[in-house]
């Protein structure tokens, strides 16, 4: 009787470990699916060329003169990066369509375009990219006078910086801050010389090939 009582006791403690172990790996089971979609995403990477549009409001004042024009800038832009750990090193060229104009005296200033070619370095948490840009500006300034205009093509320097944001893995979107130097030429019209500092604040967007 003794050996029957526990022969049953041993078969029992055997069930109730059979049991919890079977429990267990169920539980693993069911925990698979979340502990894979918890799993980390991959880093992302902003290496490669992309293209992009941007639009944006530009202000600033004419040197030499007393005008200031503002107005509505935008345009598209291409560009390349280079990623290597955290740090984005890049180049940019973009072409800009503007408003921009102000009546001052007998004559008005009015900038169509402008464009710049610029360098860009910054520093990547995953999917945010800030960074700093600094390069070349080149663009048009036309000044009227009743019965005549005078154009002529400027260049200088551009600077600024923005921060850009991953969507998805080749769209991202932008804002930026560029300061534009286009430097003093001599305009008849006016009699003196003349150039465009401008400000311009820009929302854009990148598609990366």
């Amino acid at each position: 009787m003794r050996r029957a009582a526990g022969g049953a006791t041993c078969a029992a403690q055997g069930m109730i470990a059979m049991t919890l172990l079977a429990g267990t790996a169920a539980a693993a089971d069911v925990a698979q699916p979340y502990l894979t979609a918890a799993a980390p995403i991959r880093a992302y990477s902003w290496t490669g060329p992309y293209l992009g549009v941007n639009v944006g409001y530009q202000w600033g004042y004419v040197t030499g003169d007393g005008t200031h024009p503002t107005g509505a800038a935008g345009g598209g832009q291409a560009g390349y990066n280079w990623q290597s750990g955290q740090f984005v090193f890049g180049i940019e060229a973009d072409l800009q369509g503007s408003s921009a104009e102000d009546t001052f005296a007998a004559w008005k200033f009015v900038n169509p375009w402008f464009g710049t070619a610029r360098g860009r370095i910054g520093f990547a948490l995953n999917q945010v990219l800030l960074y700093g840009t600094l390069g070349l500006a080149f663009g048009s300034l036309r000044v009227e006078a009743p019965g005549a205009s005078e154009s002529k093509t400027h260049f200088g320097w551009s600077a600024g910086g923005g921060a850009e944001i991953g969507i998805t893995q080749r769209l991202s979107a932008k804002v930026e801050y560029l300061f534009v130097d286009l430097s003093d030429q001599a305009y008849l019209i006016t009699g003196a010389h003349n150039g465009l500092a401008t400000h311009l604040v820009r929302l854009g967007v990148n598609y990366r090939f």
